[in-house]
């Protein structure tokens, strides 16, 4: 992209210096759970929702048919895109054949319903991208565009993970850059977009973001800045409901601070 300034860094993923290149545009994910949060985020300046379930108690799975048809209905004509998360269970990354046959499945389900792309991840025993895996789950998404999940921030290692994503047709990944969080993560993340830059891997800074995170990541220059802007609703729901003690609701406040954060650090770039 034109008018992108280039500030050095160290590359902590591969060992060489880096430039930071700050894109001239950089895209909003909100990860939400629901038509209200959809509606939210898009009010608030979203780019794009990441469509999930269980979000706050797993890190996310897969949500149901009927509430990604809702999110694709209440988002049409607004321009914000769906993304689904694809993720059959919580814990770990591998994947018993039977567990990516369900994911393929859902892959097609969600984009037949109007999703305008697929979150999806899964790693070999030895902390590797699983390759056959990987390509089964783009090859089913036909063409739609596929981003892999922060199964990325648990591989061996990062810069040959971005290789394998890239060689398979991915086209982002949603990454901290091994960190917590991904504020703590801003030299990885600026190796790692330097080197995504270059296979044509866009890099999306996610994990644990608050919005006085985003200056620093825009400066890191990722392509795209995730966060959930979630907050917890008390409700109890007793014996039956399993006394969770509440659920978790889009906060249209923590997505408008967001949305000024990254607006006011492309002014400044």
């Amino acid at each position: 992209m034109t008018n992108e300034p280039a500030v050095p860094a160290p590359d902590t993923a591969t060992g060489s210096q880096a430039v930071r290149h700050v894109p001239s545009e950089v895209a909003l994910e909100i990860a939400v759970q629901d038509v209200a949060g959809a509606g939210v985020a898009a009010q608030g300046g979203a780019t794009r929702v990441e469509l999930c379930a269980a979000l706050g108690a797993t890190g996310g799975l897969t949500p149901s048919a009927g509430t990604v048809a809702a999110v694709v209905d209440a988002l049409a004509g607004t321009g914000v895109g769906v993304h689904v998360l694809v993720r059959p269970r919580p814990g770990g990354f591998v994947y018993a054949p039977e567990e990516l046959a369900v994911q393929v499945r859902d892959v097609r389900a969600v984009l037949d319903a109007g999703a305008d792309g697929v979150v999806v991840g899964a790693l070999t025993d030895a902390g590797r991208v699983h390759a056959a895996a990987l390509a089964a789950l783009v090859d089913a998404a036909g063409g739609a565009e596929v981003t892999f999940h922060r199964a990325f921030d648990v591989v061996a290692d990062r810069a040959a993970a971005a290789r394998a994503l890239a060689a398979a047709g991915v086209r982002r990944v949603l990454t901290s850059g091994g960190a917590v969080r991904a504020g703590a993560g801003v030299d990885a993340l600026a190796a790692l977009a330097g080197l995504g830059r270059g296979l044509g891997l866009q890099v999306m800074a996610g994990g644990g973001v608050r919005p006085d995170d985003v200056a620093a990541l825009v400066a890191a220059g990722v392509d795209a800045v995730h966060l959930s802007a979630r907050r917890s609703v008390a409700d109890d729901g007793g014996p039956g409901g399993g006394a969770d003690g509440g659920y978790d609701v889009t906060d249209p406040g923590v997505v408008a601070a967001a949305r000024t954060a990254l607006d006011a650090a492309l002014v400044r770039r």
